[in-house]
């Protein structure tokens, strides 16, 4: 057996710098790896959907151009769409192993799994350190459906080795990986059928935001089959068939299971090192990371954090401040997230629904993009941007903004509220005309006038 200051189970953007960090400080680390180096977010997540929606996003505007009297002749090269996305994940892989290199850390390629407290063996070796940090992520949820398994049905995790374009896509799913490479592929090319089972995609967010969206599907030609279940599968001559519980039937030449995430910890044998799981397999944590043992802790979505990947580096961070004294919490800072659909979700805080559960006096405002002078300019007319205040002390609540690019735009709402802003201060902030951006301090205008716009539903 050998010893170790640290040891890490899982390269992913949590793992990895802390892996770093202690290195560079000195101390002994050891980091297991079953997979790819730099964890999903750089293999099978952010890094390779972002560059292939950067193709297909090219093709989309450009086919919707028609509106704004521009007709374009579009030839994608799938091939070549697929090298360069491969290409970008290769890249950033390859800067995650220099990175780990550089600093000194031990990294090994195997699958690990506890033999005692705090005591890890994998790759023919074991080592016991005072320190151990789960990080090993997510996996796609497989469901249990009759003929899938032994089909080459694609997940995020094999998604980006396609190497032609499919004719024809099924999608069983409807959150935001299914709607952001399902998009994706019908902008290419592919003929793209959404099954949903339930009344709307993306039912975790507001219903107006899946309304949206699923117009913005339609418009791409989608097909969305809502409230129906997927009761069979058969795959033959190279095409799937999808026998659905209303008896319809649906043939493809590719289909994407996407329904969800499920935590890489079955291998792990944590029940040796005394680490506690839940009930759908994450592993238990208190506020500051630690799990049932001391000296193990977890960040990241193995936690049941939310899957983002800025949210497993600030873990990162919080993690190591908690370790050197500091008092921090997982909960400690205002966190958002975006779907990269066309157009954009871009989400932070609670929303009105949300509030009111807390028993929080509050409000909030609605202003639809289609009365953006930018929006009205460049032909944009689906979404629309959305503040929840509280009425008791001004301060801002949550926003979600729906529309081109609002992804880039939240970050408004993020810096405001760790700051602990009052919607006053956006009212007054004079935004550069004309600018998506400038339709911000106008939804917080809203809030001056005594016939304030309802929220939807509300």
């Amino acid at each position: 057996m050998e010893a170790a200051d640290v040891i890490i189970i899982g390269s992913g953007q949590g793992g990895v710098p802390l892996a770093k960090d202690f290195a560079e400080e000195g101390r002994r680390v050891v980091l297991f790896e079953r997979d790819a180096l730099g964890g999903s977010c750089v293999n099978y997540g952010c890094t390779p959907s972002k560059a292939f929606l950067a193709a297909a996003h090219a093709v989309g505007r450009a086919r919707h151009a028609k509106e704004l009297g521009v007709h374009a002749h579009i030839n994608v090269d799938f091939p070549a769409v697929m090298d360069r996305v491969r290409g970008v994940r290769d890249s950033f892989n390859q800067g995650t192993q220099k990175r780990l290199h550089d600093a000194g850390v031990r990294v090994v390629c195997a699958e690990a799994s506890f033999v005692g407290d705090r005591t890890v063996t994998g790759g023919n070796i074991t080592v016991q350190a005072p320190l151990v940090v789960i990080n090993t992520g997510t996996s796609s949820k497989i469901p249990k459906i009759p003929g899938l398994a032994g089909t080459p049905y694609l997940t995020n995790r094999n998604f980006f080795d396609l190497k032609q374009l499919p004719p024809r896509l099924l999608v069983i799913g409807g959150g935001y990986i299914g709607l952001e490479l399902g998009q994706g592929l019908a902008r290419l090319g592919s003929e793209t059928h959404l099954i949903v089972k339930g009344d709307r995609v993306l039912n975790h967010e507001e219903p107006d935001v899946s309304e949206v969206l699923a117009e913005a599907l339609k418009r791409d030609n989608i097909n969305i089959h809502f409230n129906v279940e997927t009761k069979k599968v058969t795959y033959i001559d190279n095409v799937f068939t999808l026998t659905l519980d209303n008896g319809q039937e649906l043939q493809a030449e590719a289909m994407l299971v996407v329904i969800g995430r499920e935590p890489n910890t079955s291998a792990l044998n944590v029940s040796a090192s005394s680490v506690e799981l839940d009930a759908k397999g994450f592993v238990k944590i208190d506020d500051q990371f630690r799990t049932t043992c001391n000296g193990v802790y977890a960040i990241g979505d193995v936690a049941n954090q939310p899957a983002f990947t800025h949210v497993s580096w600030e873990d990162y961070r919080r993690l190591k401040a908690i370790l050197s004294g500091e008092n921090r919490t997982r909960a400690d800072r205002v966190l958002g997230y975006a779907v990269y659909t066309e157009p954009q979700v871009g989400r932070v805080g609670m929303t009105i629904e949300d509030a009111k559960k807390k028993g929080i006096n509050a409000r909030c405002v609605t202003l639809p993009v289609s009365q953006i002078a930018r929006a009205i300019e460049w032909g944009h007319d689906l979404g629309f941007y959305r503040m929840v205040v509280d009425n008791d002390n001004d301060k801002i609540l949550g926003a979600t903004l729906v529309g081109y690019e609002t992804a880039e735009l939240v970050h408004v709402f993020l810096s405001l509220m760790e700051a602990g802003a009052t919607w006053q201060l956006l009212e007054q902030s004079v935004h550069i005309h004309p600018t998506y951006g400038e339709g911000l301090p106008s939804l917080a205008r809203l809030l001056l006038g005594d016939n304030i716009p309802s929220c939807p539903n509300r």
